[in-house]
């Protein structure tokens, strides 16, 4: 977004997005300008990340966004490097992909309550196909 101005030619778009709480819903409608803010998180909830992992992406979040974030990431980097030792990437084999299940962090009885509280009525078709995708995400993206 810094370059729009700075460099001739740059122009910045966006995709418009509607959001309602902590949802969102890409309206397929690109805009001029930048986006007023970041939507990882959000795109990461629609992708089936799991619930732990969208919590503490949101706690950092909220510490990062009261202060400098080059500062708080420089932070961050040299903590974990001093407390973690650099570790081989896993290989998983079939027997460990397996045992992953006895981990699920969604339960089907928690999409079926989601299912059942959805008011379908008061949803836009877009909302609702959004919706469908999102839990269907859950179910084959499990942890």
């Amino acid at each position: 977004t810094e370059l729009e101005g700075k460099i001739s030619n740059v122009h910045n778009y966006c995709i418009a997005v509607k959001e309602n709480g902590d949802d969102i819903v890409f309206l397929r409608k690109i805009v001029k300008g930048g986006a007023d803010k970041s939507y990882g998180i959000q795109v990461a909830k629609l992708a089936g990340v799991p619930d732990t992992v969208i919590a503490r992406a949101k706690e950092i979040a909220e510490e990062l966004g009261d202060a400098d974030i080059t500062t708080h990431v420089n932070e961050i980097a040299v903590t974990v490097n001093e407390t973690k030792p650099k570790a081989k990437a896993k290989r998983y084999d079939e027997v460990d992909l397996e045992q992953f299940s006895l981990f699920d962090t969604v339960k089907d009885d928690d999409v079926l309550e989601e299912l059942k509280s959805l008011d379908v009525s008061h949803m836009t078709p877009m909302d609702a196909l959004n919706t469908i995708y999102r839990l269907q995400n859950k179910l084959k993206n499990r942890w």
